[in-house]
This record gives C-alpha cells, sequence and structure tokens, in this order.
C-alpha cells in the first residue's frame, strides 16, 4: 500500500517523505558516531556538510575555496586513511570543474566561454599524459598516478577560471581573493615565524590529521642548520614553495598598490603588499626573492614607470638596515654565496643540473615521464622548471611549454596594446599585475621546480589560475572592442 501511494504521489508531495528519511539517516548515524566515535565528529560532519550543500550551489564560494586551499592550506587532507587519501584542493578543483560541465550541460544555448588558447593547453596536457605513460612503460604506479591527477587537475583549473569568471566583477572578484588569500597565508607565515619556535612546531603537528608532517623536518633551517636563521614556512610545508607562492600574489599586490584604480582600497592594498614582501624575505628563498625583483622590474619597464622610484627606495632602505642597523646582514651575505655557488644548497643544484643534462641526453626526444629515472646511475629531480620539463618531457615537451608561455605574452601584449588604445587603464592594471604574477613564477622556475612539480600540484592550480585570469582580462579587453578579433 505504502508503495502504490509513493508511485501515485507527485515529486513535489516526496519531498517530505524524502526529507523525514533524510533527517532519520543523520540522526541514527550522528547518534552512532556518539557512541562509538569522538563526540566531536556530528557536529564536524554537520558543518562540513552544509559548507559542501552552499558550495555546490555556487561557483564564486567553490572558486572561493580553491583559491583560499592553494595560498592557505595547499597540503590539506580528508581526514580519513584510504588507499589513497584525496587532498582538500583534489576534491575542490574537481567540484568546481564537474559544476561547470552540469551547467554546461543543463543550461539551454549555453556556450563554452573559452578562448582560442584553450587547444594549444590541451594539446599540452596530451603529451603530458603521453610521457606518463611511456615513462612508466604504460603502467605507472599508484602514487604516481594519483600525483599525476592532482597535477592534471591544476592546469584544467585554467580552464574553471576561463568559463566561471565571465565579466570585470567576476576578475576584480578573483583578483580580490588572491589578494586576500596570499595576504592571510603571509600572516600565518609571520605568526608562526615570531612566536616561539617549540610553540610553532607543536601547533603544525596538530594537523597531522590533516596530511600534514607529525615528525622530521616541521620546522625549516638555513641549510637546516637548527641554531641559525629560522625559514617561514606558513601551512606550506617547504618555505621555497611558500615563497614561490608569496611571489606571484607579492608581484600582482606591487602592481595594484601603484595604480590609479586598484581592486581593494589603496588603504588595505599597502599592508597586503607590504607583509606579503616581508613574510617572503623570512623564507630566505632566493630564486623567491629574485622573482619578485624581476616582476617589479618588468612592471616598471612596460608600463609604471614610478615604480622605478619604489624599487630605488627599497633599495635604500635595505642599505640602510644592512650597513646601519645589521638587519639581513645574514641574508646578504647567503644571496652573496649563492651567487658565487659556494653555499651547500646551490652546490647541490649544480650536481642536479649536471645530472638533468645527462639524463636528457640519454631520453633527449620525450624524457623519462613522471616516475623514477629508468638508470640506476641517473636520478630525476632537478631545482629548475625548464630542466625539469625537459627532463620529464623531453626537448620536445620543452618546446611546447616555451611556445605556450611565449604565445601567451604575445597574446597578452596584443590586448595590452588595445587596452591602452582605448584608454582602459583599469584593464590594462589588470593584465600588467597578471603578466608580473607569471613573469614571478617563470623567474622562480630558474632556481626551483614547483611549478611543475606533480607532488605541488597547488603551485600549478596558482600559475594555471593565473593564466586563466589574465585571458579572461585578454577576453574582455576583445570584448569591448567589436573591430578586434577574440582572443
Amino acid at each position: 500500500m505504502l508503495t502504490a501511494w509513493f508511485n501515485q504521489t507527485r515529486p513535489s508531495d516526496r519531498r517530505p517523505l524524502w526529507a523525514m528519511s533524510v533527517g532519520l539517516v543523520l540522526c541514527l548515524g550522528g547518534a552512532a558516531a556518539v557512541v562509538y566515535g569522538a563526540f566531536w565528529a556530528p557536529f564536524v560532519a554537520m558543518v562540513a556538510l552544509l559548507v559542501t550543500y552552499y558550495s555546490l550551489r555556487s561557483t564564486r564560494v567553490m572558486l572561493a575555496t580553491v583559491v583560499m586551499l592553494v595560498t592557505i592550506f595547499p597540503f590539506g587532507t580528508m581526514p580519513f586513511r584510504a588507499v589513497i587519501t584525496p587532498a582538500l584542493l583534489e576534491v575542490a578543483i574537481a567540484a568546481l570543474l564537474a559544476m561547470r560541465i552540469l551547467h554546461l550541460l543543463t543550461t539551454p544555448h549555453y556556450r563554452l566561454n573559452l578562448t582560442s588558447y584553450a587547444p594549444i593547453v590541451f594539446g599540452y596536457i596530451g603529451f603530458t599524459l603521453f610521457a606518463l605513460f611511456l615513462g612508466a612503460r604504460g603502467l605507472p604506479d599508484m602514487t604516481t598516478l594519483h600525483n599525476y591527477v592532482k597535477f592534471l587537475l591544476g592546469i584544467l583549473l585554467m580552464f574553471a577560471v576561463l568559463d566561471g569568471v565571465q565579466d570585470d566583477v567576476d576578475v576584480q572578484w578573483a583578483l580580490r581573493l588572491l589578494l586576500i588569500g596570499g595576504a592571510v597565508s603571509a600572516c600565518i607565515g609571520l605568526v608562526l615565524y615570531v612566536i616561539p619556535a617549540t610553540l610553532s612546531e607543536q601547533l603544525l603537528v596538530q594537523l597531522g590529521r590533516f596530511g600534514y608532517p607529525t615528525s622530521g623536518r616541521i620546522l625549516r633551517y638555513v641549510e637546516d642548520d637548527t641554531s641559525g636563521l629560522m625559514r617561514a614556512i606558513g601551512l606550506s610545508v617547504d618555505p621555497n614553495s611558500y615563497g614561490g607562492m608569496l611571489a606571484v600574489i607579492g608581484a600582482i599586490a606591487a602592481t595594484q598598490t601603484i595604480v590609479a584604480q586598484p581592486v581593494l582600497p589603496r588603504k588595505w592594498m599597502i599592508p597586503i603588499s607590504a607583509i606579503v614582501v616581508l613574510v617572503l624575505f623570512l623564507t630566505f628563498s632566493r630564486a623567491a626573492l629574485g622573482g619578485l625583483m624581476i616582476a617589479a622590474i618588468y612592471v616598471a619597464t612596460v608600463r609604471y614607470r614610478r615604480l622605478w622610484g619604489w624599487i630605488v627606495a627599497a633599495g635604500i632602505f635595505a642599505t640602510i638596515l644592512i650597513v646601519f642597523v645589521g638587519i639581513g646582514e645574514q641574508f646578504v651575505t647567503r644571496i652573496v654565496q649563492g651567487v658565487q655557488f659556494q653555499d651547500r644548497a646551490n652546490q647541490m643544484r649544480l650536481a642536479e643540473f649536471d645530472n638533468a643534462i645527462a639524463v636528457i641526453q640519454a631520453y633527449p626526444f620525450f624524457g623519462i615521464g613522471f616516475g623514477t629515472a629508468p638508470d640506476i646511475d641517473l636520478v630525476a629531480g632537478v631545482s629548475n622548471i625548464y630542466l625539469a620539463i625537459a627532463q620529464r618531457l623531453g626537448l620536445i615537451g620543452l618546446v611546447i611549454f616555451v611556445g605556450m608561455m611565449l604565445n601567451l605574452f604575445v597574446r597578452s601584449w596584443q590586448s595590452l596594446q588595445q587596452a591602452i588604445a582605448l584608454q582602459d587603464e583599469v584593464h590594462a592594471s589588470w593584465l600588467i599585475g597578471l603578466q608580473a604574477g607569471i613573469v614571478a613564477a617563470l623567474a622562480v622556475g630558474m632556481l626551483d621546480h614547483y611549478f611543475f612539480n606533480i607532488e605541488f600540484s597547488h603551485m600549478t592550480a596558482l600559475l594555471w589560475c593565473t593564466i586563466g585570469l589574465q585571458l579572461a582580462v585578454a577576453r574582455n579587453i576583445a570584448a569591448s572592442d567589436g573591430s578586434v578579433v577574440r582572443p
């Protein structure tokens, strides 16, 4: 009888029944969790369900979740053990992509809001997939496959950004997200740096249930000397990748600080830029600091000449601190030793470069893929994004990547000239800031590999999110002038 009634009722009449059923299941599950597990588990689950529900209803909320995870909590995982423990960022990007695909399938007459750059990226993705299976001889191990999937999701984030960030309001909102995420991450890094080291380590160990390390090198020091300089790491585990993230955000923030109409009020942009640069300095990452400096020089040369005044003023201020106050003297010594390749870190880099060249010579065309080196006398891994790409994807893959970046900047330069011709200072400032972020990432890549490392997928996601925003701005510039073909 109940079945007959259920079949005769309209879908709208069944809602109370579904609600009662779901409520009963949740109550029973919550009661069981309290009795047989931790008392706080049901409450955490309820909050997680509410956050998930509202996140899946809004592209903006999901994109905000992705950006906050990339900048603040990049290595967080689900708090349970499995054969492969899914990372929170991995789940968030997959959910965002699924949302955009469902929107495409369920919305009549909806067009994918992509640009002609998309086929180039798809070609690059196809080549990385080819290298994955070629290097593993068709059978990549589960860990490598999982890390590659996270790396792939980081690249695919560009398409979600391009499709989800539609108009100028969306672009401004996304830029604010990046700046706020970077500032919050820098604040966390600064707090963990200034409080006692034992307390910082205790706080970081508490994140062990979310996939963070609980033993070994929790805190990081220059040359691993615990009696020497401690390095800021925030919640990014590694100070060099943390510095690379801050360099990208810092390049965007510094540009927005000097433009006429910043995406946030100038009274906020100045402290955001200041704290990001300060904490970047405290990472003692020479690659990150060099990347930010190159990005600043790029912006000052291309468009905003007054930035040269800030660069000179910062140099004079730093010189005064070093010469007369003694602040930063150890860091300057570290930079000098690095330039002369006298310290252990850069001597190790030289050894890595030699090994990478040997790998490229042995496997010049398609590389060794994303697994371990196939020869026992060769080692995979090098602190240079370009050698890493050549090592993993071969010289063909390196040519594809470099060509793809050159193509991106050619398109961006064309869009910038168009914005200048239209006297569109807002779009021009956004475009140059995002260009500066990508320049910083590519410059950092000269001495680090995190933007092309399947174990640091959040850095891949940051790079391709920035690229997606740059393409979105260029698309909106082209849309404002019907005489110009869209990028």
